[in-house]
């Protein structure tokens, strides 16, 4: 099993980048006892100026063949932690990789949207996209630690 999150836009050095690290490595950190690998960030640009077609072409080439593709979007499903949790156990208990997609200003191509297993929100509001990329390391980690039994997560 591979967990990808593919993101339009690369993301300088500040306090984003460090919440994101952080995140993941705390991850990294847990899931190995859990039968889940470490998630690997692919950032694309476009610097051709394609708009979202070029993006969706360029964010397909980092999805795994196979993979549940999911995609961050504000008209996907609201799930909870434990919920989300529960999608990312199913993913490791089929031996399946996972690509999370975050496009950039302008969201996700529908060409690449449409073709998501599913596509999830994170509320009603739009959020920048590098704060998705937090908010989704952030459940990443947290989802860990309820496959774990760890407390960090509290209903």
């Amino acid at each position: 099993m591979r967990m990808v999150i593919a993101a339009v836009g690369r993301l300088r050095q500040g306090p984003e980048a460090k919440l994101i690290a952080d995140y993941l490595d705390r991850h990294a950190k847990a899931a190995r006892a859990l039968g889940l690998p470490a998630v690997t960030l692919t950032e694309v640009e476009d610097r051709r100026g394609g708009g979202m077609m070029a993006e969706a072409a360029l964010l397909a080439k980092a999805i795994p063949d196979g993979a549940a593709l999911v995609v961050l979007d504000e008209r996907g499903q609201m799930a909870s932690s434990p919920e989300f949790a529960a999608r990312i156990a199913d993913w490791r208990d089929q031996a399946r990789d996972v690509a999370f997609v975050i496009g950039g200003a302008d969201g996700i191509d529908p060409s690449l949207r449409d073709r998501a297993d599913l596509a999830i929100s994170f509320g009603r509001m739009v959020w920048p996209h590098m704060l998705v990329r937090v908010m989704l390391a952030e459940q990443i980690y947290r989802a860990t630690t309820i496959l774990a039994g760890s407390p960090y997560h509290r209903e």
